[in-house]
């Protein structure tokens, strides 16, 4: 067979049919049983139109390996992460492309104890056996199919887990703005809804896109985009909210407004996760990426835990907590990892952290933000697509490196100059660069260095 672009860094992930289709899927799945050589898999799917279908493809390749396959049905990613440690299965697959356009699908998989499969860890192998082994003529012999079926739910089993990571009772009477964005988190809000209904938790729920829709009729759940951010914002001021909440289609990130409706950069929100994380278990290890640093640093060190910085990237992040056994990690980019949760990113417990620190402290979310927004202003990420991105990195620390304090080459360049910092970096799939800068409490100096960089990567 032709080789296979829809295998990436991290995922398998294409548009639909021409990278990604039945007969691959079957291959893959096909692949995957001959690479984990276990009895039994857990699989599941997103909202995607392809899904369904895709998922079936799935299930025969692997039955036809003799794996033995648990489908839990409509889920986000992290059910199948939980799924795979709860069952102590021997891998998992999520069908999903996340927030892709609509016309794309694709998979998450992971081993044993939900640790991740990406290029460097069998994606790799498994993308050779797609490619060289199998007749794909068995994608519809049921004869072939020597692994047996079943559908289950793990749903009720996830919802404890999570919500063990609070106390619900002392959750003070709240208002928050959920926004599945017509992906797959709708069900997981009804049954937390539905928990703290039955415990008199005083926490309502606004909802906003919530029915899970493949066609996406209010366009594709990926919040980190600011035209996919209104919604939210609108909603929260329109119901006085507390606090608004966004997914990703396959909810493993979570994206959080404030009381104002004003979207709350990720990067800050590592910060208070990590302080809320060390009141529990003091002087632990917080892993955090190289894109911005300070304001976690700092609170980190200040709740008396230990940073770790991380090369960007869920692989790298969770290979690292596992090596520090570190309680939380997080990513700007909204990816929080957790040790509790087989060191997994969840779209679920962030929100649920912040809202009981909401209660504890007795603050809104805008004021516990404000002063670390103004202690280190920062730019978030700025993407541009270059013809050489890695030249341009070169070109850039030639002029910096001279008078820079410190010199770190984790993920790209992260340089330091005193009063301020930025990291360049490449993407992974594309000739993207991607700047982050910020500074000690000098908003006119983060804003100045920021066109400063932009202007030396894309000169007029």
């Amino acid at each position: 067979m032709k080789s296979l672009n829809c295998f990436k860094s991290y995922d398998v992930r294409g548009r639909m049919p021409d990278e990604l289709n039945e007969e691959i899927v079957w291959r893959i799945g096909r692949a995957t049983a001959e690479y984990l050589k276990t009895d039994t898999v857990v699989i599941g799917g997103d909202i995607r139109l392809s899904s369904p279908s895709l998922k079936k493809a799935l299930s025969h390749g692997l039955r036809s390996g003799g794996v033995n396959v648990l489908d839990i049905g409509l889920c986000g990613t992290e059910e199948i992460y939980f799924a795979t440690s709860y069952l102590k299965v021997g891998g998992g697959i999520m069908v999903t492309a996340s927030h892709n356009p609509k016309d794309y699908n694709g998979m998450k998989l992971v081993r044993e104890e939900s640790k991740p499969i990406s290029g460097d860890t069998g994606l790799r192998a498994i993308q050779k056996l797609a490619e060289d082994t199998f007749v794909s003529a068995q994608l519809n012999d049921s004869s072939s199919l020597t692994g047996h079926y079943k559908e289950i739910s793990v749903l009720d089993a996830y919802i404890d887990h999570i919500l063990g990571y609070i106390e619900p009772a002392a959750l003070k009477p709240m208002n928050l703005v959920v926004n599945a964005g017509n992906g797959a988190a709708g069900h997981v809000i009804d049954a937390i809804e539905a928990r703290f209904q039955s415990a008199s938790i005083p926490v309502e729920f606004v909802k906003v896109h919530h029915e899970p829709d493949g066609n996406f009729p209010h366009g594709i759940p990926n919040p980190l985009l600011p035209e996919c951010r209104q919604a939210t914002s609108d909603a929260v001021l329109e119901h006085q909210a507390d606090m608004g909440i966004a997914w990703d289609g396959d909810f493993d990130r979570c994206f959080l407004f404030d009381e104002k409706g004003q979207f709350i950069e990720g990067y800050y929100i590592v910060g208070l996760l990590g302080e809320a994380f060390l009141s529990h278990t003091p002087g632990a290890k917080i892993i955090h990426d190289p894109r911005l640093t300070w304001n976690t640093i700092d609170q980190v060190n200040s709740a008396g835990g230990e940073p770790v910085l991380c090369k960007t990237g869920h692989a790298f992040i969770k290979e690292r907590m596992r090596k520090e056994d570190a309680v939380y990690g997080g990513e700007m980019s909204a990816h929080h990892y957790f040790r509790d949760f087989a060191y997994c990113d969840s779209g679920m417990i962030p929100w649920l952290l912040i809202t009981e620190l909401l209660s504890q402290k007795n603050q809104k979310l805008s004021s516990l933000v404000a002063e670390r927004i103004k202690k280190f202003p920062s730019s978030g990420e700025i993407n541009r697509k270059l013809k050489n991105p890695a030249q341009a990195i070169e070109n850039i620390l030639a002029l910096y490196e001279k008078n820079a304090v410190e010199i770190d080459r984790t993920d790209g360049i992260s340089v330091d100059m005193g009063e301020w910092r930025f990291n360049l970096r490449i993407s992974n799939t594309e000739p993207v660069i991607r700047l982050n800068v910020e500074s000690r409490g000098n908003q006119a100096l983060m804003e100045e260095k920021t066109t400063e960089l932009l202007t030396l990567i894309n000169p007029q």
